[in-house]
Order: structure tokens, then C-alpha cells, then sequence
């Protein structure tokens, strides 16, 4: 744990500007204000909005994010400094930033002087002046200034005191933070630590020239980092420099970014706050970290990464039957904090590994007695667990398809219905018009029976799904809720071409819950529809 008096980090977030710069990554504007709620509710206090005048779409997110309420969060423009030879007062960059009329501006300054010379294509003096002169006009225009010291790792290592005069004429000028960037990515965390120290060790010879107005709330600069993931290490990076005096942490939800991505703030947030007793957030906010992530894929239009740290599906599984008997025992055997800290759960997966612990484990979290349950059941589980797998079933991803194995390895399970026959056609009308699927099924449900069709643009699974759903829908109303939310096919053995084994996976949901199935035959409709089949079943199963 850190000293009690060392200050929290000040985490400052650049989702919308150096996230949305990522590949694939794009924000609606309607997505971009919901993002700006949920940062403000979590409770970071910096929101970097967008490059003002790079783009009509950021200025109008300002425009509209103004009439928003927030608790906390601090919106930021992001800009630059004046260009090499013009005046900063008739600057456009350094106007719209004026324009923008958020209470903070954050702006980039070269710290490199390859950068001077091949990019700005100015002098290390022009530099200096364009630094300090931006810097005073913001801050005398009533802005909160950031500055971003870009390149300044690859600047100090080149020349230190040039790197260190940037950092100096920006202060006297009267930035409150700044921010110490690693914008290549290529930093080592050993070096991080000691250019950040070596700063700080310097921080005594950068005094505002107005002793009146030290900085934000009349604290002392702010020391920032802001690092890039090129090398795999922006959140390494961060968390040394952290340690070594840097408080203003930046980075983006999820580790969106240019090239690589930045440092991922659900990462930083609880290693921080959970390893260095850092605290920034209230526990109960930190609880709600999987959600935000969640959220943040879900404005993006992102797949979440299931081996995210802290928040991914797989950060607290288990599949080793070791390790689950550990965590059963003991949480802390095989996890480095508690799942729930972050709003995450533990999950136990069922593979050609598993063991009776991890039979034991999912049977109580599905809620099935596991204390009832005999070892000779275990065993009997156990068994057609591992036949399945030898088939080429998963049940990692498939909670609902593992809930019904157990209930036929047990001679547990009635069939809700019983299959008569399906049959699928899909037909092309014409070289402009889209493939049509047809599928018609007949099913029994006691004495009655049923056959339906349905078409689908979307592909044969889909008519399938829509045809079983309407022919059940007489029996079992509450299957009208049930829609697929996911689809996914793997090839098992591809050697074998159009003859190979598929293996498909379905996620499907009531609007209130989510589940799993999987099915597996060398016909893909037929793998679908086991999916589907256990899907269907495990929702009226479970009510």
C-alpha cells in the first residue's frame, strides 16, 4: 500500500479523441454524451472531448455536450500549439479551441527536437515561444491549461535539458498539468521511472511567473503521463510513473487508441486503486468497472475482449481442476483480487481438463444442489462431459448447453417437444436480390402437433430459429422473448474441406437474461439446430 498521504491519481480520460483515433473505432454523437455520463457517474474527472477545428463533428459534440449536466467531469478541447510563424491570437487551431468554450484546453507541444527540425521544420527557440506563447493566451482567456509534452521520453533521452525547457516555459507560462507522453510507444518501464524522478528532482525550477495562480484548486503542478501501448507496456508505463510522482494518469476505456492503443484505464483504474492504495474512486463505484467497459464496446461497437485484465469474461475463469479445487478452498489460491471488486464473477470452465471440483463448482453456481449430488453422479457427468469434448463440443461460452447435459446424464430431462422433421431451402430469384431461406418444422407436443415455415433474408439459421419459435409459440408463450443476440461457427477440422466437422455457438437472450449452447455436426444446419434446440429448451427450463 502507498503512503496514506501521497495524493490519488487524477485519472484524465481520452476515449473520444486518442480512442476514437483507433482503427474501427468510431462514436455517434448520441454515443459520445452517453460516454461523457457514464465517465462523469464512475468519477473520472477529466474528459477529453475531441481535436477542436480538426473536424466539424468534434466542435458540435462540444456545442452539444455544453447543455449537458455533469457531477464532476471536466470536459477538455484538445489542440495544439500556435504553428511556427504565426501570431496565437490568429490562429485557427488556437481559436477553436476558444471556440470550443470547454473549461479546460489540453494542448501538444514538441519536446523532441527531431520533431522540431523534420516536422514544425522551425528552431528549438520558435518552439519554445510557441509553447509559452499558446499556454498564456489560453490561460488568459479563462481555460484550465493541460499540457501535453509530446515525444518528451524519445526528447529527454535525446537532450534532456531542451525536454526540461519545454516543460519550463510551459509552466511559467501557466499550464496547470503536465503531461508526460511516451507518443511512440517504445519507453521501457525502468526508463519511465527514472526520466519521471529526474523531472520531479527538476520540478523546484518550474515556478509560475505568477506566484498568485500556482495551478489548479492553488496546488503545485500536476505531473502527468500519458503513454502509448506500441510496445505492450502503456499501462506498465503509467504505473511506474505513478510510482515515480506522476498524478495525472490518462488513457482510454478499454485501451482504444492510435496504432496499438493507449494505456487502458480499466486496467489502471483498479491496479492503482487495488495494488498501490491509490485510491480514486469510491469501492462501490470500482464495482461497477466491467459495466462501464461493457458499455463503452457497446457505444463503439466493439467486441469486448474476453482476456481483458480485471473486466474480460476469462480474467476470473478457472479450467485446471487444481485450480478450481483451490479457489473453492480458498478465492485468493488462484486470484489476485476478488472478482466483485470490479464487478466481475468467477467462471469455472468445463473442458477435457475438468475434474469433479469444476463439475462440483458450475453445478452450484448453475443453482442445481451440488451438495445433493452423489459422486457417482459427478462421475456419470464427468464422463459425458468428456465424450462431448472428444466430439468437439466446448462448454465454455455454452452455460445453458452444459445445464442440459447434466440433466440427460443424470436421466433428469422430459423433452419439452418432440422434433418430427425440418427441412431448410435457400433460393436465389435473381442476380440483384438476396439470397431467401425458407424452413418449415414440424414438432409434437403431447398429442398435438405443429408445422410451421418461415423466410429470412438473414440465412438459413435464422428462418430456422423464427420457424421453430412460431411453432412453439402456442405452447409455450414466453419463447416469443427469446432472440439470438450471437452466432459463431468454427471449423474443427479443416483439413477435411466441405466434409469438416463444424462447431457452432449461439448466444440468445429474454431481454433479461443471457446464455450459451453449442452444437456440433459435420452440417452446419444440423449443428445450429442442436444450438438452437438447447437454447429453446434451457429458457423453458428455466422459466
Amino acid at each position: 500500500m502507498n503512503d496514506t498521504r501521497t495524493p490519488p491519481p487524477v485519472f484524465y480520460d481520452a476515449t473520444l479523441r486518442d480512442g476514437a483515433q483507433a482503427l474501427g473505432i468510431t462514436f455517434s454523437p448520441a454515443g459520445k454524451l452517453r460516454l461523457a455520463h457514464l465517465l462523469d457517474e464512475f468519477g473520472v474527472p477529466y474528459l477529453e472531448g475531441g481535436f477542436a477545428g480538426s473536424n466539424e463533428r468534434d466542435m458540435q459534440f462540444f456545442r452539444d455536450v455544453a447543455r449537458e449536466k455533469f457531477s464532476q467531469v471536466r470536459v477538455a478541447a484538445f489542440g495544439t500549439t500556435r504553428r511556427a510563424g504565426s501570431r496565437v491570437d490568429e490562429d485557427e487551431f488556437v481559436q477553436a479551441l476558444l471556440r470550443a468554450e470547454t473549461p479546460v484546453a489540453t494542448i501538444f507541444g514538441k519536446c523532441w527536437k527531431l520533431h522540431v527540425r523534420e516536422v514544425l521544420r522551425t528552431s528549438a527557440k520558435e518552439n519554445l515561444d510557441m509553447v509559452s506563447e499558446t499556454v498564456a493566451f489560453l490561460k488568459a482567456h479563462g481555460r484550465e491549461v493541460v499540457f501535453d509534452a509530446e515525444h518528451f521520453f524519445d526528447g529527454f533521452k535525446d537532450d534532456p535539458a531542451y525536454a526540461l525547457s519545454v516543460l519550463r516555459r510551459a509552466r511559467e507560462a501557466g499550464a496547470a498539468a503536465l503531461v508526460l507522453c511516451d507518443t511512440n510507444g517504445g519507453s521501457l518501464p525502468h526508463e519511465v521511472f527514472g526520466i519521471v524522478s529526474k523531472v520531479r528532482e527538476n520540478l523546484s525550477t518550474l515556478r509560475p511567473s505568477d506566484p498568485s495562480t500556482p495551478g489548479q484548486n492553488g496546488q503545485a503542478v500536476l505531473l502527468g503521463i500519458h503513454a502509448h501501448n506500441d510496445s505492450g507496456l502503456a499501462v506498465a508505463n503509467s504505473v511506474e510513473a505513478f510510482r515515480a510522482g506522476a498524478r495525472m494518469v490518462q488513457g482510454c476505456v478499454n485501451g482504444y487508441g492510435e496504432r496499438a492503443g493507449n494505456a487502458n484505464l480499466t486496467t489502471l483504474i483498479p491496479t492503482l486503486q487495488l495494488k498501490l492504495g491509490a485510491v480514486a474512486v469510491p469501492p462501490e463505484k470500482l464495482a461497477t468497472l466491467r459495466t462501464l467497459s461493457r458499455a463503452v464496446d457497446d457505444l463503439a461497437n466493439q467486441r469486448p475482449d474476453p482476456r481483458a485484465p480485471y473486466v474480460g469474461d476469462a480474467a476470473f475463469s478457472h479450467k485446471a481442476g487444481t485450480h478450481v479445487s483451490g479457489v473453492r478452498r480458498n478465492p485468493a489460491t488462484f486470484e489476485h483480487v476478488p472478482p466483485e471488486s470490479v464487478g466481475n464473477e468467477r467462471h469455472v470452465v468445463l473442458s477435457e481438463l475438468s475434474g469433479a471440483s469444476n463439475v462440483l463448482y458450475r453445478l452450484k453456481q448453475a443453482g442445481s444442489g451440488a451438495a445433493d449430488v452423489s459422486k457417482e453422479d459427478v462421475k456419470k457427468i464427468v464422463a459425458e462431459l468428456k465424450a462431448r469434448e472428444a466430439e468437439g463440443y466446448t462448454f465454455e461460452s455454452a452455460d445453458a448447453s452444459f445445464r442440459i447435459l447434466v440433466r440427460k446424464a443424470l436421466s433428469e430431462h422430459k423433452p419439452f417437444f418432440v422434433l418430427d422433421g425440418f427441412r431448410v431451402i435457400v433460393e436465389k430469384r435473381g442476380g440483384g436480390q438476396p439470397c431467401l431461406s425458407e424452413a418449415t418444422v414440424k414438432i409434437r407436443v403431447g398429442d398435438h402437433a405443429e408445422i410451421t415455415a418461415a423466410e429470412s433474408v438473414n440465412g438459413p439459421v435464422d428462418a430456422l430459429d423464427k420457424a421453430l419459435r412460431k411453432a412453439l409459440a402456442a405452447f409455450y408463450p414466453e419463447i416469443a422473448k427469446v432472440v439470438l443476440t450471437d452466432f459463431r461457427v468454427r471449423i474443427l477440422d479443416p483439413n477435411e474441406a466441405t466434409g469438416a466437422t463444424t462447431r457452432v455457438l449461439i448466444e440468445s437472450t429474454d431481454g433479461e437474461k443471457r446464455w450459451g449452447t453449442v452444437g456440433v455436426s459435420p452440417n452446419i444446419i444440423e449443428a445450429a439446430w442442436q444450438a438452437l434446440l438447447d437454447s429453446v429448451e434451457y429458457k423453458l427450463l428455466e422459466g
